[in-house]
């Protein structure tokens, strides 16, 4: 995904990038795309940069925002040939795993759709915090790709399982976070792939006296809540953001 920004400086578009996205910079790929004329000792103009978001920012098998289904509603019928076609492979992909079921379309937005599965196996096939159900998404989304249809992004669910996993972490950083407070140290949540991190660290961005941070390597990290003032050591490629308040996805 490509995105554009302005500022008076190139640091002033990066930073406005940095808040909008909910990124850290070395998330993300920086181009100029215009930078002011300099006259003398004075520049006139703006900086107008691209964002070029990384594979690891956007993997095609992590979550993406839940989206609640209305209760009572009646699931859509597949239009499309890639809808088909998913609902096909899903449906044969969980018989071939021993849990067979019921999919789906849940919802359907522009270059985005959701299949629901309905299955007597659904605590097994969302797995423990939901890791079976997010390979099983990387596997339909790996599908639609090798389809010709990369520009779709398929989310897969089973009874709610995204918005009720969306509501607990919320919970959780809140209750991590009055925890911190109280000690004035520091807590290691447990590892999460990169949409629940940045869901942590959205919901504490308006704690003032809180910062959170992401440490490990690989797709699922560990988001560390700090009480603003606790030396914990430098974490690598540390930097301000906003002025005031640090934070890594």
């Amino acid at each position: 995904m490509i995105q554009e920004f302005e500022g008076k400086t190139e640091k002033d578009a990066i930073d406005k990038a940095i808040k909008e996205l909910a990124l850290d910079q070395e998330e993300f790929d920086v181009e100029i795309v215009e930078a002011p004329e300099r006259r003398g000792l004075f520049r006139k103009g703006s900086v107008r940069i691209r964002v070029h978001l990384t594979e690891e920012d956007e993997p095609e098998g992590a979550p993406a925002p839940a989206r609640r289904p209305i209760p009572g509603a009646a699931p859509l019928a597949a239009e499309s040939e890639l809808e088909k076609s998913s609902v096909e492979f899903l449906s044969k992909l969980i018989e071939k795993m021993g849990y067979p079921g019921t999919v789906s379309v849940q919802f359907r937005e522009e270059k985005k759709f959701g299949l629901d599965i309905v299955s007597e196996h659904s605590n097994i096939l969302i797995g423990k915090k939901g890791k079976n159900l997010d390979a099983i998404q990387l596997l339909v989304n790996v599908y639609a790709s090798k389809s010709g249809k990369n520009g779709t992004r398929i989310i897969v669910d089973a009874e709610n399982y995204r918005a009720r996993r969306e509501e607990s972490l919320v919970r959780l950083a809140t209750r991590m976070a009055e925890q911190v407070r109280r000690s004035r140290g520091s807590r290691l949540l447990e590892p999460m792939n990169p949409f629940e991190r940045r869901l942590i660290h959205t919901t504490l961005n308006e704690f003032e006296d809180i910062d959170t941070q992401s440490e490990g390597e690989g797709l699922y990290k560990q988001v560390r809540i700090i009480y603003r003032g606790t030396e914990i050591g430098p974490p690598p490629q540390e930097r301000p953001r906003n002025g005031r308040r640090r934070r890594r996805s």
